[in-house]
């Protein structure tokens, strides 16, 4: 009955791939041709940049015509009361091209052609019928400024002069300044044109630029005049920039540019607060702050692999504010950050936010390779390390008031997470050991604690539910939960085989990914993206790979794009920042199978799917270095891995499956 449940599961996600809305574009990014699809169609997108963050709600409507509207976001313009939720927010449906006059008349008859990603850009391409005219307009945050960027182009592709006029607009909104933290805060929306008249001839382009931009004169800030064609090389040098490094290069082309844009995603969200640089969920709520979950577990040990120095330093800077919370009476260091670091929300109690920081931190010291780093880091690792072991239940598990869920579902009073992320910082705590010249007895003590962890785990937690052999999310849980692929990503694979097969079951796989809970509707991407990596790591590729390539074709190319989103029905499937960096550490730590293991090492477990000959990852910054991971079949089950570039190259043979060491 498993077994035709699961081909039945397979056949849905097969089918389902036909229904793209999207494809792949040859430049790199993908592209909805209008023409080709289902109208009317919405959807939306987060966009950040170092001082504002965007999400634009597009569309193209029954008759062709585009939908915009533009919510913007300016996280240090705080409101009051200064809590998590205080960054200034305006949604702006202005629409500068409505202004435009085309031979004495606006503009009245736009049908939209193709509808593109690409870059960090958004770009709506447009037939002005019955003038002669396309119209491109690309909307991106500025990389460095407080405003969202427009560019607009009007070429003539008609076979006489146009007359045009262009708006030359400026609107101002003042904020109540007793709503306000610095006061008022003065919000524009104003265009930078060429010329008020012109005169188009055939062939030709005219270019014109809108923002829409927030300052505060409280901080001594003011309005700002930009070219937007040095803002938007600014904005592809940055995309340009990620997408140099950490290249994936596999058979399954959807996969590596799910991939790409991952990385773009996971790193346009760190804002410049005055707290220093802060990595920021988004999502319209959550900015100018860090979690213990979102920055110090999720996105921060990814950082290192892809050589991006802002996230580094946001990284670091996480760890820093969190150190600031260690005490003697060992209080929970608070679950999140907020306002720029002058406050804290706490509001869920012990989530098993040391576990997530301990997890995170050590892994990123590892990864990152800088030995003051780590050192400065090594007291909170081990100050999160010793609370968790003060919070062991006489049964050998982590105590925690919640689970990252916050009590959205049940987790006892113990649950699987807190444990497994215990269990894997001990690991990586050991290994820093060696490397901070700590006494081998300190190494010993947390492998130690380490395996008398997994023995209690598996007592505690081990059990049927369901009718599958797998994990109990808590004690006296016995209806399937998402997060019992925790162990599997943290080594963890005694009851490997039935978890797997409970996750792909139909009690908990779904259209669209994993549900939190057999029988509820909700689903929250971290755990189905987590499910992906830990099914790599306990050495299931094939399966893995299928349920992959589905996952990536309905985010990147179905009808909501092209990131991995939060949950649904909270939060309206909202493209928050740190969900993009656990799919990229499916890459690196499940296919790839990278753990750290020092500051020049690592131990390497690639899982090459049965239908793929060969895969690589190339520019590998982890270590300190830059390198690229090669590996191919061979016959025989054995797998050639080589690790290098250029002179210094290292060849391994392995079986399949095997794990192998290596120096840099």
């Amino acid at each position: 009955m498993k077994k035709l449940l699961f081909s039945l599961l397979c056949l849905t996600l097969t089918t389902s791939w036909a229904a793209n809305r999207w494809e792949l574009a040859d430049d790199g990014g993908i592209i909805w041709k209008v023409a080709e699809s289902k109208l009317p169609h919405e959807d939306h997108i987060e966009m950040s940049g170092r001082q504002v963050s965007t999400v634009l709600r597009y569309g193209v409507k029954a008759d062709g015509s585009l939908t915009m509207n533009k919510s913007m976001v300016w996280p240090m313009l705080r409101t009051i009361p200064n809590n998590t939720h205080a960054s200034l927010m305006r949604r702006f449906a202005w629409d500068a091209v409505k202004d435009i006059v085309v031979r004495g008349a606006r503009i009245d008859n736009e049908k939209v052609e193709s509808i593109s990603l690409h870059q960090g850009l958004l770009t709506v391409r447009s037939r002005l019928m019955g003038v002669g005219l396309q119209l491109e307009r690309t909307y991106f945050p500025s990389t460095t400024l407080p405003m969202l960027v427009e560019c607009y182009r009007l070429t003539n592709d008609g076979g006489r002069d146009v007359n045009l006029e262009l708006p030359d607009e400026r609107l101002t909104f003042s904020t109540p300044s007793q709503q306000g933290v610095t006061g008022s805060y003065t919000l524009v929306c104003k265009t930078e044109i060429p010329s008020a008249a012109v005169v188009l001839k055939p062939g030709k382009s005219v270019e014109f630029t809108a923002t829409i931009q927030g300052y505060s004169e409280g901080k001594a800030e003011k309005e700002l005049s930009v070219d937007g064609q040095d803002e938007l090389r600014q904005r592809t040098a940055l995309a340009d920039a990620l997408q140099k490094n950490l290249i994936l290069e596999s058979p399954d082309p959807v996969i590596d540019r799910m991939f790409a844009f991952s990385k773009l995603r996971a790193s346009e969200s760190i804002y410049q607060t005055a707290g220093g640089p802060m990595h920021g969920p988004g999502g319209e709520s959550y900015y100018a702050a860090i979690w213990a979950n979102d920055q110090a577990e999720y996105v921060n040990p990814f950082f290192p692999f892809e050589g991006y120095e802002y996230g580094c330093e946001s990284a670091y800077n996480s760890y820093l504010h969190f150190a600031r919370f260690m005490n003697t009476e060992w209080k929970p260091i608070p679950s999140s950050i907020i306002a720029e670091g002058t406050d804290i929300w706490n509001g869920a109690g012990d989530r098993g936010d040391a576990a997530m920081i301990a997890y995170g931190a050590s892994r990123y010291v590892l990864t990152r390779a800088s030995k003051s780093e780590a050192t400065q880091l090594w007291p909170l690792i081990q100050w999160c390390l010793e609370f968790c072991n003060r919070k062991l239940l006489s049964e050998g598990v982590v105590a925690s008031d919640r689970d990252e869920l916050e009590g959205r579902f049940p987790s006892g009073k113990a649950n699987l997470c807190t444990s497994s992320l215990y269990y894997d910082a001990l690991i990586s705590a050991a290994y820093l050991c060696k490397e901070l010249g700590e006494s081998s007895a300190l190494a010993a003590k947390y492998r130690k604690q380490a395996a008398q962890l997994r023995k209690s785990m598996e007592a505690y937690f081990g059990g049927n539910v369901e009718g599958f052999d797998t994990y109990k999310y808590y004690e006296g849980n016995d209806v399937l939960r998402s997060w019992i692929c925790i162990p599997l990503c943290m080594g963890i694979t005694e009851r490997a085989e039935g978890t797997i097969q409970a996750l792909f079951s139909p009690r908990l796989w779904t259209e669209n990914g994993m549900l939190t809970q057999a029988g509820s509707k909700t689903f929250w991407d971290r755990s189905t993206l987590y499910a992906l990596r830990g099914v790599y790591a306990a050495g299931y590729p094939d399966k893995a790979t299928e349920f992959l390539q589905f996952y990536s074709n309905a985010r990147l190319l179905g009808e909501h794009v092209p990131y991995a989103i939060e949950a649904w029905p909270e939060g309206g499937q909202r493209h928050l920042s740190a969900e993009s960096g656990l799919y990229a550490r499916i890459v690196t730590e499940g296919l790839f199978g990278i753990r750290p293991t020092g500051f020049h090492s690592f131990t390497l477990t690639p899982q090459l799917p049965t239908a793929w000959d060969q895969m690589a990852l190339r520019h590998v910054r982890a270590f300190e270095g830059d390198f690229d991971i090669r590996v191919k079949r061979q016959q025989g089950g054995k797998l050639e891995v080589v690790i290098g570039s250029g002179a210094k190259q290292k060849t391994y043979i392995v079986k399949e499956g095997e794990s192998l060491s290596h120096k840099l």
